[in-house]
């Protein structure tokens, strides 16, 4: 929801850096991040929840500047912008479970697959429809990411405040976890609507 100002406030900010980092590529620091992400998880099944949040939050800030190297470097292309979506994946399907496996409880179980579900089902919502705005040339050329998405509810930044509420709140894992997957069942209605009124 707050994505694209927060994007660009974050570039600000990282671009000094980032202008220095000349001898890494893009994709390197995308694949670096992803074993932050899986690390995140990985602490989450021992309980190390300030480890697990710490990892999750390096995981995106390296999410963050792959992209904003790719741009200032004249780095971009599809392949980067493919593989930094895939990994990121990779983060929010490994921390949701790292929780699931270390609670052993059956309504954390069935909460965790509601939310794994609703990931799916957000994937496709905004997935193919990308596929179909690039068909119809939608894209904004002043766009910072390699794809086509409508906003809603929920997106990057939601995303980082829910998975740092999974490991400062742990105890409230199931409820969380409900919310959060309520919210993002909201956005794909959202979304769907969306479609509904540009795409007729």
């Amino acid at each position: 929801m707050f994505d694209t100002y927060l994007r660009n406030t974050k570039d600000r900010i990282a671009a000094p850096i980032a202008r220095r980092m000349t001898r890494i590529s893009p994709n390197t620091i995308s694949i670096i991040g992803v074993f932050f992400g899986i690390g995140s998880a990985i602490f989450a099944t021992q309980h190390r929840y300030l480890w697990g949040l710490a990892f999750w939050l390096i995981n995106r800030a390296l999410d963050g500047l792959d992209g904003l190297l790719a741009r200032l470097h004249n780095k971009q292309d599809d392949f980067g912008g493919y593989l930094d979506i895939l990994l990121d994946f990779v983060a929010y399907a490994a921390i949701p479970l790292g929780f699931g496996l270390a609670a052993a409880s059956q309504s954390i179980y069935l909460a965790l697959a509601f939310l794994l579900s609703i990931y799916y089902l957000n994937t496709a919502s905004w997935m193919f429809l990308s596929a179909i705005l690039e068909k119809r040339t939608a894209r904004d050329p002043e766009t910072a990411t390699t794809i086509v998405m409508p906003a809603g509810l929920v997106g990057g930044f939601e995303t980082i405040i829910f998975y740092s509420l999974f490991f400062l709140l742990p105890q409230f894992i199931l409820h969380i976890f409900i919310i959060f997957s309520t919210l993002i069942f909201i956005t794909v209605i959202q979304r769907l609507i969306w479609a509904k009124k540009n795409l007729s």
